[in-house]
């Protein structure tokens, strides 16, 4: 992954995101796309997987479909269609986004017969949110769950959800394998 395409698409999405801030912390959102991309480069993704997953969060949180038909034009359609298939809400400029239990249903029934592509940048991407919650658990303790627009149950269910999904049809046995030991750990503390 060390083509110019690649370094453009880093530069792009730290472009994107460079004022955004994961979830109640000061840790800039750009150490999570690096993070999916690592992982999805670690279970052996291509590049177009790569860059997709440096970018699977631009158009719900950056934009919606123009950063889409930018991501289309920059890097082709096999990255926008992996992009798009990762984007659980995009909707105009001053349209709400659906309630999130709708959301997230809506999103696990997508998974089920998405493309494998699709299916690796969204376990490496529920991968590194469940680590994440994991490290603030510990550090933290239940106060992380204030930080989400659901209960912890409901999260719970959603991570549980998917996990069992990429178990039953791994895009990554190993990806797969280490997201339901994660939703194991929010199990035991969802409190």
């Amino acid at each position: 992954m060390n083509s110019d395409r690649f370094h453009d698409a880093l530069k792009y999405a730290a472009e994107l995101h460079n004022t955004q801030f994961r979830k109640g912390t000061q840790i800039p959102y750009f150490s999570h796309l690096m993070a999916v991309a690592s992982l999805v480069m670690e279970a052996g993704g291509t590049e177009d997987e790569a860059i997709a997953a440096l970018l699977h969060d631009a158009v719900e949180d950056q934009g919606g479909e123009p950063v889409l038909t930018a991501i289309r034009e920059k890097y082709g359609q096999n990255v926008a269609d992996i992009v798009e298939g990762c984007t659980d809400d995009a909707p105009p400029p001053g349209v709400a986004k659906a309630p999130w239990r709708e959301r997230k249903e809506k999103y696990i029934s997508h998974v089920r017969t998405a493309t494998r592509s699709v299916r690796l940048v969204s376990n490496a991407d529920k991968l590194h949110n469940a680590r994440s919650i994991q490290t603030d658990i510990a550090e933290i303790g239940g106060r992380v769950w204030k930080r989400f627009n659901a209960t912890p149950n409901e999260i719970v269910w959603y991570y549980r959800s998917l996990a069992d999904e990429f178990l039953r049809d791994p895009p990554s046995q190993r990806l797969a394998n280490e997201l339901d030991l994660s939703v194991c750990f929010l199990e035991a503390n969802a409190s």
